[in-house]
């Protein structure tokens, strides 16, 4: 067993899954994979099965069907606290985040960080092949939110990261009900309230290559609902 886990939550992600848990395991050899499918109509489960039996470093968590980003990211966090990883991450599996930053963000991890994350919005950061509306609504809801749980933080909703064991074991999980960017505004949230080294690292963030986007206006509106609970 390695020391780091990437998480990567499927559903209906078939053109993905076998190239990008390919890229994973061939950009640090650090890394073990865990593949959580929320029971994937398209076979990405059964594939993702086969690359489990080619190597031992993939792994595959069933779940019993959809039931949202931030569940999945959940069971997948007890599933690598269970077996001592010392860094877990967070990764699409839509080829949006680039596996080649993950040397950086564990070595950050390892050194002067507990929570690491791949920033769209510092400096050496950005989005490619993205519209104008939805940079705007990325940036616009990282701005909200730092702004109502007064955070410097500058992505707050980004979802490639990279935690120290201690943070996920310290931010009592299973009372986290956000699924989506609030999953994500959460979690970075309630690491800061608990006084853990949280820092940024620029990241490119690039839009799926293949495949069906699982954003949608109400996972923008819990979003944003969710900032004042947590508050």
């Amino acid at each position: 067993m390695n020391s780091a886990l990437v998480c990567i939550p499927t559903y209906n992600e078939r053109d993905n899954v076998e190239s990008i848990v390919r890229a994973v395991l061939a950009a640090d050899p650090r890394v073990d994979v865990l593949v959580v499918d929320d029971a994937s109509p398209d076979g990405t489960g059964e594939l993702a099965d086969a690359l489990a039996r080619e190597s031992p470093r993939v792994h595959v968590l069933h779940r019993a069907g959809k039931a949202g980003l931030g569940k999945a990211y959940l069971a997948a966090f007890d599933w690598a606290l269970q077996r001592d990883y010392r860094w877990i991450l967070e990764m699409d599996a839509d080829w949006s985040h680039d596996p080649g930053y993950l040397p950086t963000l564990i070595d950050r991890a390892s050194t002067d960080a507990d929570l690491v994350l791949g920033s769209r919005w510092v400096k050496g950061g950005g989005t490619r092949n993205w519209g104008v509306g939805r940079r705007f609504i990325s940036r616009g809801g990282s701005f909200y939110a730092r702004t109502i749980l007064g955070l410097g933080i500058r992505d707050l909703t980004g979802g490639f990261k990279c935690f120290r064991a201690e943070v996920l074991r310290a931010i009592d999980l299973p009372t986290v009900s956000s699924t989506g960017y609030g999953f994500q505004i959460e979690l970075t949230y309630r690491a800061i309230k608990k006084g853990f080294r949280v820092v940024e690292v620029p990241i490119v963030f690039e839009d799926r290559r293949v495949g069906q986007s699982k954003m949608s206006r109400a996972i923008v509106l819990e979003a944003l609902a969710m900032v004042w609970k947590i508050r």
